[in-house]
């Protein structure tokens, strides 16, 4: 009898310490959840898109013939997912008031309580060290060039509410890496290949979140917040389509003064086919495939693709340094097939000078 009590008892102590530690997890879990909801991180596509123009960037200044260099790649990677971590608390906080009255964004933890304002601000500070700490591994030049763009990610929560082309200035802010990637491995800008770089960046930015945007333009037009979504209207295929050119004749730009070869352009056919099949497609004239800028859910699945855009310009971009070094090999083989070809053409004429010459003497 004794025995059953006991082996009872362990159970009921073992059941009890089970319930115990799942308690301390489920309010370890609940510590945390509202701060990784206020970072985005359970929809990370906010930073891949912040990633990306960097990606781009190390990649096309990397030597013909050679990888981008992966410990640059893993430090933009870091720092784009940290400061879309702080661009989003930064946001929220400037966004509080107007949250509250949209549908999508209503639950968010500052509007919900579940994080007070304080609690947010010494967080971002948290974010910004990470950040500030990353952008220490770079050299002094990009160290400057990456910290005067904190004024742009400070300002751009206030611009929907005096201008209605927000989503540009968000294009200024987010491929700034276009910029700061190339600096970053060679110590300075080259205009003449990052700012083509840069201004395809911006297009395609005022391409996708003018897709995002349709999703709250009822919410924004009932509160008086402005968007690119609003000002394009019915007409946004029409703008989406000049910025997506806008978008691939820069892309060409930079491919040409960086002598890319073949791979970049194909990923760039496969950007358009991509972009034009977003917003352009029809399968017998019923809008299927195309956008549908009245339908919250099409719009943010057509937002949610353009992380394969990035990726193609990115793999595009490898691909193509890469294959210059083939390319370059062959240029000089086939240059010095043509000297040797040229020395044997010319030694029997060189002979038959020098006999005449002799002749004559």
């Amino acid at each position: 009898m004794l025995t059953v009590r006991s082996v009872a008892s362990d159970t009921n102590d073992k059941l009890r310490s089970k319930r115990v530690e799942e308690t301390e997890t489920r309010t370890w879990q609940q510590k945390i959840s509202p701060y990784a909801r206020l970072m985005r991180i359970d929809r990370p596509i906010g930073s891949w898109l912040l990633f990306w123009p960097c990606g781009w960037s190390i990649a096309l200044s990397a030597p013909a013939g050679c990888w981008p260099d992966p410990m640059m790649l893993g430090l933009f990677g870091v720092g784009a997912f940290v400061m879309r971590g702080a661009g989003c608390t930064i946001n929220d906080l400037w966004d509080r008031d107007i949250d509250a009255k949209v549908e999508r964004t209503r639950n968010r933890p500052l509007v919900a309580g579940e994080i007070a304002p304080f609690d947010a601000v010494v967080f971002l500070g948290g974010q910004l060290g990470v950040g500030l700490f990353v952008l220490l591994q770079l050299n002094w030049y990009s160290i400057l060039l990456g910290a005067s763009s904190l004024g742009l990610v400070v300002v751009y929560p206030l611009m929907k509410r005096i201008t209605y082309w927000p989503q540009l200035m968000l294009g200024a802010t987010f491929n700034w890496g276009a910029l700061l990637g190339w600096s970053a491995t060679q110590g300075s800008v080259e205009w003449a290949a990052c700012l083509p770089l840069y201004v395809a960046g911006v297009c395609w930015t005022i391409v996708y979140d003018t897709i995002y945007a349709h999703q709250d333009k009822v919410d924004d037009l009932i509160i008086g917040i402005k968007s690119t979504a609003l000002r394009f209207g019915d007409n946004t295929k029409l703008w989406l389509s000049g910025f997506t050119a806008a978008m691939l004749g820069n892309l060409l730009t930079a491919g040409l003064v960086c002598d890319q070869t073949w791979p970049y352009y194909t990923s760039i056919g496969l950007i358009g086919a991509h972009l034009a099949h977003q917003v352009l497609h029809t399968v017998q004239q019923q809008p299927i495939h195309s956008l549908n800028i009245h339908n919250p859910k099409d719009c943010a699945t057509k937002f949610i693709s353009n992380h394969q855009v990035g990726l193609l310009l990115f793999v595009g971009i490898v691909l193509g340094t890469l294959y210059k070094q083939n390319s370059d090999e062959r240029a000089k083989s086939t240059t010095a097939t043509a000297g040797s070809s040229s020395s044997t053409t010319g030694s029997p004429l060189s002979a038959t000078v020098t006999g005449a010459r002799n002749i004559a003497v």
